[in-house]
């Protein structure tokens, strides 16, 4: 069995025999870009079909991502992964850069999650953005961002990961923003755009770092030569690459961004933020793996950072009213569970992208349910002016009660697969780590029972102008088949074909870890943690009345969590007020150092040539005065010299 590193190396030696359907991996990638580009060039003229070739261009690239997955099945588990080199970017004998493209166990995982998924948000995008009048621009906006994402997850080099990586970016601000004209949203979009760009600078440095010390930014090149680089240089790596990575998954301390980025379109939560973009992070820590074996220190803060951010989006998502808020703060923390798995080693990476695939579908199917409650209710999207809408929903009832058990880890869904394997690979590497995981499994029952007793069960709350009413089928049809994954699609990554641990082990390797007590009894403690989370989210919340208008009076840690555990707070002290007294140092510096200096030569020159213009009289007989004096001090100044 090869190493994942040294299969890495037999995929660029068979990049040149990548042929037949691989040698279309380009495609992949190109399909909705160019689909983008038409449509958002388009003009009026594609105002009547853009959103058809907008839903076109991510179907097309699922169904070539599916034919060349089920064409790797065919081929030995080291024999897996082609590369596909596209064109040199950077032809320097000090610096050498290929564009290319590689498509392993890994990448494919993340191809068929971003185009199928995708696919289905498209779809349901026809009908939630039916009567807007800018749906050409927002189909354009989407497949912008489905291929940036797709060359993130399938570039060869993290140099292009980061071209991908501002693309996201990019295309995450079109987005969160596209409703413009909303102070919120357009303020929520700068606030993505700005969070994002503190974290990019650190996989910008990571880069920069490759290149200086190895003459490579290609994944084997780097992973080659990283071991004998030094523990040094793999935990400088690692850190960059975290931080990195806590700016795109929405991390502990870069987290603020992503509840006030529900302010975008509800396809845009549940395509960038539950199925693509805040996975980023977790891909790019998985991905580089062989940096993070080298870096004990840089592990260590990985699982801290997903530790913490786990409970912060757990206690966040207990506190808030707002639908789309609340499934937010699970998202993040959600997130924390795969970055504390991917912090973990080899023990983790394969659980880590467990989740993160099984995450895609039933945080998807929840965010789209959302939306099809607020279609419902008039663009209403605070949880206490809902109540018994599974009479007047039930399909949407019924899919989002779906996910609900999925991310709470009911079996058998979804969740329960994925999630709980975390947690046991938690208590493996530390008993106080597992305890946190473990009483996150509780907070999480907690409030997403909350959600579902507050949306769907009880007394009507409603305004008088609502009319409840089941979203149409372009809608609902999309949340079946999401819903459909989130029961089946656990099991199957679980056990079909060996397993998703088994088909990831060439790539990011595989140990077992025994924990402190056996998996059965592991599983029933959890169980038994969600199901205390469950009673106690009915006799706090299902079995009383609740009032429209949040109480006042409340605990100090639920004020906290209305606050965002004051993430903002945090921001502005840490980064916000520091960066703005180095921005007005900088800005003093250099008004009064570099243009004093500048000003400062100019004026001295000015003066020294007004004084010396004096001189200049237009009268001969000056001049003639000034010769004379001159030759009388030469004569002196010989004659001097001569005694002397």
């Amino acid at each position: 069995m090869t190493t994942p590193v040294s299969a890495l190396a037999q995929a660029g030696e068979q990049a040149a025999q990548a042929s037949g359907v691989f040698s279309l991996l380009w495609l992949i990638v190109a399909i909705p870009a160019v689909s983008a580009a038409v449509i958002l060039l388009s003009g009026r003229a594609g105002k009547s079909w853009g959103h058809l070739l907008g839903c076109a261009a991510p179907i097309a690239s699922f169904v070539l991502g599916a034919v060349m997955f089920f064409t790797m099945l065919g081929r030995g588990a080291d024999d897996r992964a082609v590369q596909q080199q596209l064109f040199t970017f950077i032809p320097l004998p000090s610096y050498h850069v290929e564009a290319g493209l590689l498509l392993d166990q890994l990448s494919v995982c993340f191809v068929l999650l971003i185009t199928g998924v995708g696919s289905i948000i498209h779809i349901y995008s026809l009908g939630y953005m039916a009567h807007d009048e800018r749906r050409k621009r927002f189909f354009g906006y989407l497949n912008l961002f489905v291929a940036a994402m797709l060359l993130l997850v399938l570039a060869n080099d993290f140099l292009f990961v980061f071209i991908g990586w501002e693309g996201v970016g990019v295309a995450s601000y079109l987005l969160i923003g596209f409703w413009q004209h909303k102070h919120s949203a357009a303020t929520a979009a700068k606030k993505a755009f700005v969070v994002n760009r503190v974290g990019d600078v650190g996989l910008s440095l990571a880069v920069m770092l490759m290149l200086a010390t190895f003459g490579t930014s290609s994944f084997a090149g780097v992973f080659s030569h990283i071991g004998a680089a030094g523990t040094g240089i793999a935990t400088a790596l690692g850190f960059l690459l975290l931080l990195g990575a806590c700016g795109k998954s929405a991390q502990f301390p870069l987290q603020s961004w992503l509840l006030d980025a529900m302010e975008g379109p509800t396809p845009v939560s549940a395509l960038i933020h539950a199925a693509t973009m805040v996975t980023a992070g977790v891909y790019l820590v998985t991905r580089s793996h062989a940096i993070f074996d080298q870096a004990p220190a840089a592990q260590s803060a990985v699982v801290a950072v997903g530790t913490i951010t786990l409970l912060m989006g757990a206690v966040i998502g207990c506190a808030k009213d707002d639908l789309k808020k609340a499934l937010a703060g699970s998202t993040m923390s959600q997130i924390g569970y795969m970055m504390l798995a991917a912090g973990l080693g080899p023990v983790g990476y394969a659980f880590a992208i467990f989740h993160l695939l099984t995450h895609g579908f039933f945080k998807a199917d929840m965010f789209l349910g959302a939306g099809s409650v607020m279609h419902g209710m008039n663009d209403e999207i605070n949880m206490r002016r809902f109540g018994a809408l599974r009479k007047f929903m039930p399909l949407t009832f019924g899919t989002f009660v779906v996910g609900y058990l999925a991310i709470i880890g009911v079996p058998p869904f979804a969740g329960f697969f994925s999630k709980d394997k975390i947690i046991e690979a938690a208590f493996s590497y530390n008993i106080w780590i597992g305890l946190c995981a473990l009483v996150g499994a509780g907070i999480t029952a907690f409030y997403m029972s909350r959600m579902v007793y507050m949306t769907f069960l009880g007394h009507k709350r409603w305004a008088k102008d609502a009319h409840p009413h089941e979203s149409p089928p372009v809608m609902t049809i999309p949340l079946i088949i999401l819903a459909a994954l989130s029961l089946v699609g656990g099991a199957g990554l679980a056990y079909l074909g060996g397993g998703i641990v088994s088909w990831l082990e060439p790539v990011v390797g595989e140990e077992h870890a025994e924990g402190p007590m056996s998996v059965l009894a592991m599983t029933l403690l959890t169980l038994l943690v969600v199901a205390l989370g469950i009673v106690a989210a009915w006799y706090f919340v299902a079995r009383r009345d609740v009032p429209e208008v949040a109480p006042t009076k409340v605990s100090p840690i639920t004020t906290a969590a209305r606050r965002d555990l004051y993430g903002d707070a945090f921001n502005e002290v840490v980064l916000m007020r520091p960066g703005q007294e180095v921005t007005r140092g900088l800005v003093t510096f250099d008004d009064r150092g570099v243009d004093g200096v500048v000003t400062g030569l100019a004026a001295f020159v000015g003066g020294v040539s007004g004084r010396v213009r004096r001189l200049q009289t237009g009268f001969v007989r000056s001049y003639a005065l000034v010769m004379f004096g001159g030759a009388a001090l030469v004569v002196v100044s010989m004659l001097l010299v001569r005694l002397s």
